[in-house]
């Protein structure tokens, strides 16, 4: 009679295996949200919301995985062009103190990855006058759920920026555990970019 598998065994292949599909989401899909990405994996795995889901770091890994070997040869070149805009739109805003997040930060960018900023001003209006000051077209994004005051998007000759207002005082604190980097920071990334 065969022996029937631990369910420690079936519930960490499902993990597994939810990861994976969250990071195909990601790198395939545009993606950016690791909640997102790994509930729509979940439910086209059949599997319940709260059963068996991976953490963002493990996630993380498998879009490493996938992008290294599905997107070998675009990827570094990708993600070289992403900081480059990146230091290019932080320049811009560098009354604003930007900080760099997200993939373009952590390496992880894709083909449909966008540049993520974080701005620090007295007013988001402060931005949007730079900005119409300056003649940058921007549209407006949902910000619902989140501590952002106002999320802008912007078209940075093709590359998507999505630019994060935040009050000044909330330099001092790092929301939602996510690294950020200055922008002398993300210059020396960008010379150790493959």
């Amino acid at each position: 009679m065969p022996r029937r598998k631990p369910a420690a065994d079936s519930s960490s292949h499902l993990r597994r295996t939810i990861a994976a599909n969250a990071a195909r989401l990601m790198a395939e899909d545009g993606i950016t949200d690791f909640g997102a990405a790994k509930r729509k994996a979940a439910r086209q795995l059949g599997a319940a919301q709260s059963e068996s889901l991976p953490t963002n770091e493990e996630i993380e890994t498998e879009l490493r995985n996938f992008l290294a070997i599905f997107q070998e040869d675009e990827q570094p070149e990708r993600l070289r062009e992403l900081r480059t805009v990146a230091i290019e739109v932080m320049e811009l805003f560098a009354d604003f103190h930007p900080h760099l997040t997200g993939a373009v930060l952590d390496g992880t960018a894709g083909r449909y990855a966008r540049v993520e900023i974080e701005l620090f001003a007295d007013s988001s209006k402060d931005v949007e006058i730079f900005l119409l000051s300056n003649g940058i077209e921007y549209a407006l994004a949902d910000s619902r759920g989140q501590d952002v005051e106002s999320r802008l998007m912007l078209d940075w000759d093709g590359v998507p920026i999505e630019i994060d207002i935040f009050p000044a005082i909330a330099q001092r604190y790092n929301r939602r555990n996510r690294a950020r980097a200055r922008l002398a920071a993300v210059a020396e990334l960008l010379k150790a970019t493959p």
